[in-house]
């Protein structure tokens, strides 16, 4: 019997994985290895945490599930997931990213990648024709954020899919900002999802997680291979606190996403607020897109100001939204990504993207909106 996704964020695929003890909240296994009954058999599938551990294992089991996943492997960030991910390439590969990207990704293809030997290109994605024209032979891998960070621009992953299988290379879909809840890459012909695990999955602003996701169980068998070469794999602790995080996945998502609309349209009425980046407003070029491939559109969202005087004066001036990076937790944060997410993105490359002195990232908590609302009004207004 196949459950519903709220049904799945509790339980997972309840008939995969059974724990002995019948404990109602799974338990954490904090142990670095486990005995072995004979040489070459330990009775339990598990030998060395690194590798495996049956708290990280349930984490896994759930998210995969979420996704529709083959598998899903668990590591100790959002970037970590990603680092491993870029292992699967060899010198030579070319890679088309997303040119609006995460201010850290940026960072690590630039440093770690470019020096690895992998050619990187910059191409705007929500443009088919000129992600066609990017592709080469030696295209390995179509790299996207659908909405992207922090412009929210929208990503056809069905029609990347169609091109990257055409190229025989794979799609790499983050999905990050949505969440298994409200998208679902894999089942539009993306090969592997990206989730920093910190944002939503976890959902409470208190650990650092990460996830790749894949759509084919050998590409998952050579990805966890990585993983328990490299030993970038998720703590027991921070495995269960994610877990117990996705518990609560549908109706944070549900209740977040309600209250960001209001704020996105009540901003939109604001004389000091020049643009609202919101995915879910019908005036956003990828509203027809993103309504089509998903089935909400988050709680994140961008918006500029008139000046760089009004940002800071938000930034320092509003009391119940927190001044700080990060997405995604029951507590509201604003974020000014010129400083914060992409300070190592090139100065011309964050001009050309609109990631200016005057645009501030917005990320809705489970307050009340209206006490959203006056804390903005306050600190704009005085």
């Amino acid at each position: 019997m196949s459950h519903s996704i709220e049904t799945r964020c509790i339980h997972g695929d309840v008939h995969k994985f059974r724990e002995d003890s019948r404990a109602i909240s799974f338990p954490i296994y904090q142990t670095a290895s486990f005995s072995h009954i004979e040489p070459g058999h330990n009775g339990s599938g598990f030998d060395y945490t690194r590798e495996s551990n049956p708290t990280r294992s349930r984490v896994e089991e759930t998210v995969a599930s979420l996704e529709g996943a083959a598998d899903a492997i668990a590591f100790s960030s959002g970037m970590a997931a990603i680092s491993a991910c870029f292992e699967l390439f060899r010198p030579g590969d070319h890679i088309i990213c997303s040119e609006d990207l995460y201010g850290g990704t940026v960072r690590l293809f630039h440093n770690i990648s470019e020096k690895n030997g992998l050619v990187i290109q910059f191409v705007d994605t929500t443009d088919l024709d000129t992600v066609r024209a990017a592709l080469r032979p030696s295209t390995r891998a179509i790299y996207v954020e659908t909405p992207s960070n922090p412009m929210m621009n929208v990503t056809d992953l069905a029609g990347c899919a169609a091109l990257a299988k055409e190229a025989g290379a794979l799609l790499i879909a983050d999905n990050t900002f949505l969440s298994p809840y409200f998208q679902n890459p894999i089942a539009l012909g993306a090969d592997i999802v990206l989730h920093s695990g910190s944002k939503f999955l976890g959902g409470h602003n208190d650990t650092i997680s990460g996830f790749l996701c894949a759509a084919d169980q050998d590409l998952a068998d050579r990805v966890r291979l990585i993983s328990k070469t490299i030993g970038n794999t998720l703590s027991p602790f921070d495995s269960w606190l994610v877990l117990r995080g996705m518990k609560t996945l549908a109706v944070r998502m549900e209740r977040q996403q309600q209250t960001a609309l209001t704020l996105a349209r009540w901003l939109s009425e604001q004389s000091w607020v020049k643009k609202v980046y919101h995915i879910g407003l019908p005036d956003h070029p990828g509203y027809a897109i993103n309504a089509r491939q998903s089935r909400g559109w988050g709680s994140t969202f961008s918006f500029t100001v008139d000046s760089r005087e009004t940002a800071l004066k938000i930034l320092e001036g509003v009391s119940l939204i927190t001044f700080a990076e990060s997405l995604g937790g029951t507590e509201s944060l604003i974020t000014y990504p010129l400083v914060q997410t992409h300070p190592d993105v090139p100065a011309q490359v964050r001009e050309h993207l609109g990631i200016t002195d005057t645009l501030l990232r917005l990320s809705v908590g489970l307050e009340h909106e209206d006490d959203l609302i006056a804390d903005l009004k306050t600190a704009a207004e005085g």
